[in-house]
């Protein structure tokens, strides 16, 4: 972890000034003038569970009574549509043309989640200029009077576009799995937070997780490294299984929650969105059976 984390302790400073610093961070506004929650899952690096999580949740959250509306922020490498088996007919990017307000791309998603679409094309991510990404942060702007709750589904990085996303959010979910590396980019996020936020609303998620104390493992291993370079400490929000369900739910584009709504991982997004809907401590999951399967035969 030690030595993932000083190889990027520093990735702040390397970025450009034109990428980060510089040109007015943050100014995106969602019009939260009715109270909306805004919520930005986010990761230090791409293929954590990021958006299966934000998915799930945004599910769930809506069962819950919340009107949710989930925004794919991801302009490159966008798969919320993909998730939800759905084929969408217009992305973020159409924001782009005069003609087209943000209703237009509203999309309506499994279980009444209304969801906006990223964009799966990494020749359209490099054409997005920034008078392009003010475009799209206009007409978002509205996007407060839609919901009750907003999720935000960003880029994996620390590009000045998903810190946009990330500092208009009121609390910020960072995603990691045990892995080093995912934990090194973990820090570079919080690091890019503490930078650039005034607010400390990020909170840990950590996934893929075989059991409850290697999720406390890896919020020590973290918080050992915020509390050293940047004297902050990160709460853990929870945890979400290792679960054979979670991939047989991403072949058949059917969430899983909605799937197999009693596997290990679901149980566990029903209790994340219940501790941000109540604001108590997310209770223990117990994987019962399957923890001694997952231990005599290593799934």
């Amino acid at each position: 972890m030690a030595d993932q984390a000083s190889r990027l302790r520093n990735l702040l400073e390397e970025l450009s000034e034109a990428e980060v610093g510089s040109k007015q961070i943050g100014e995106l506004d969602l019009n939260l003038e009715n109270d909306t929650r805004v919520i930005a899952i986010t990761s230090g690096k791409g293929g954590v569970g990021k958006t299966n999580l934000a998915v799930n949740l945004a599910l769930e959250m809506q069962k819950s009574g919340k009107k949710v509306l989930l925004i794919d922020a991801d302009i490159g490498m966008a798969n919320v549509n993909v998730l939800m088996g759905r084929v969408t007919n217009r992305s973020l990017v159409d924001l782009l043309d005069d003609e087209v307000e943000l209703e237009d791309v509203v999309e309506e998603g499994l279980s009444g989640v209304k969801y906006i679409s990223g964009v799966a094309a990494i020749e359209t991510a490099l054409n997005v200029n920034r008078s392009a990404q003010r475009m799209i942060h206009r007409k978002l702007s509205n996007a407060g009077k839609l919901a009750d709750v907003i999720i935000i589904d960003t880029g994996a990085g620390l590009s000045r576009y998903v810190i946009e996303f990330i500092l208009v959010a009121n609390e910020v979910l960072l995603v990691t799995t045990p892995e080093p590396t995912a934990l090194a980019d973990a820090y570079a996020v919080v690091k890019a937070y503490s930078k650039y936020s005034k607010k400390r609303e990020i909170k840990l998620v950590v996934n893929r997780i075989r059991d409850e104390e290697e999720c406390l493992e890896v919020t020590d291993r973290l918080n050992q490294t915020t509390q050293k370079f940047l004297n902050i400490s990160v709460e853990c929000l929870g945890y979400v299984y290792e679960d054979r369900a979670v991939r047989a739910a991403v072949k058949n584009q059917a969430p899983f929650i909605l799937s197999k709504p009693n596997s290990p991982a679901s149980k566990c997004v029903k209790e994340l969105a219940k501790s941000l809907l109540t604001g108590k401590d997310m209770e223990s999951v117990s994987k019962g059976w399957r923890a001694m399967l997952d231990k005599l035969f290593d799934f």
